[in-house]
């Protein structure tokens, strides 16, 4: 069985619904048992992620898909200390050779969520991992998928909360993806 983790932080509610549906899309993959995993408030203390538990969860993840909405141009603060915590597990490359990738959401088209994505293959890639991006190019589908047209990985926008259909079926696609590589590589 092929074990996916997405883990992602959400302020509005936005980043979950992509999560959702990343988890959806891997999902719908034969043998491959999916997790979600909400980097809450209560997970940082101090400035500092506390959650050890989901850390220990992650080390028995093939795969793990990383969520968090741009701000100020980069990650949240949130995923950010999830991401310094996670250093113990790079110390002994627990996460090394996993299949990664990554999802955010920001309120502009053009309000640097590509640095985001960047940030979280940046992230990935620290850990040994192998990243997997889309493999469709921008609106170039029948579906209209990826119609930000982003490669590194899915990135939606939205200004009132309100989802464009077309990214949430890119997430679902995304998960899809990264469960199908997980398989292949596991072969």
């Amino acid at each position: 069985m092929i074990k996916v983790a997405v883990v992602f932080h959400s302020a509005s509610g936005s980043t979950r619904q992509l999560a959702a549906a990343v988890a959806a899309g891997a999902a719908t993959v034969p043998g491959v048992n999916v997790m979600q995993a909400e980097i809450a408030g209560a997970d940082i203390r101090a400035g500092r992620f506390r959650n050890s538990k989901l850390l220990a969860q992650l080390t028995h993840a093939d795969a793990i898909i990383f969520g968090s909405p741009t701000f100020m141009g980069s990650v949240s603060a949130q995923f950010k200390a999830f991401a310094d915590a996670s250093s113990e597990c790079w110390e002994t490359q627990l996460w090394a050779n996993k299949i990664a990738a990554g999802f955010t959401i920001g309120s502009n088209v053009s309000g640097d969520q590509l640095h985001t994505l960047q940030y979280l293959q940046v992230f990935a890639s620290q850990h040994g991992m192998l990243w997997t991006g889309l493999d469709i190019p921008g609106n170039h589908n029948a579906a209209g998928l990826n119609r930000l047209g982003a490669q590194s990985g899915l990135i939606a926008q939205s200004a009132d909360g309100l989802l464009n259909e077309t990214d949430l079926l890119t997430a679902h696609y995304l998960g899809q993806r990264v469960a199908q590589v997980s398989k292949r590589f596991a072969g």
